[in-house]
């Protein structure tokens, strides 16, 4: 058996090398090798104590975050249920029950 990827935009295992590039014959795509070949490593998002947190997970605030542009804060201990992990500096999405959508840094969270 080939040990060759697959074509990306056809999906067809008939691919061949061609110099530094692999090459469809079904649909004439070429890519690079290089490319092929790098690892695309999955981001793991971790709480303040290094649990793994995966979309839909229940979460507790672990110290009072004040809302920028606002005089309310987030309390300690306030249960955020449902989050969404989205990449960037804030990586949690989700609904606070009294304050509404916000964003959420994964470091002052902890699961629950």
């Amino acid at each position: 058996m080939s040990a060759l990827p697959k074509c990306p935009q056809c999906n067809s295992e008939y691919t061949y090398e061609d110099g530094p590039n692999y090459v469809c014959p079904e649909c004439a795509h070429e890519w690079p090798q290089q490319a092929a070949e790098a690892v695309e490593e999955k981001r793991v998002w971790k709480d303040a104590n290094g649990n793994v947190l995966q979309d839909g997970d229940s979460v507790t605030v672990i110290k009072d975050l004040k809302i920028k542009g606002s005089s309310s804060v987030v309390k300690v201990g306030t249960k955020v249920k449902n989050i969404r992990l989205i990449e960037g500096d804030h990586d949690i999405d989700c609904k606070i029950d009294g304050i509404g959508a916000m964003q959420l840094k994964s470091e002052f969270v902890k699961k629950a």
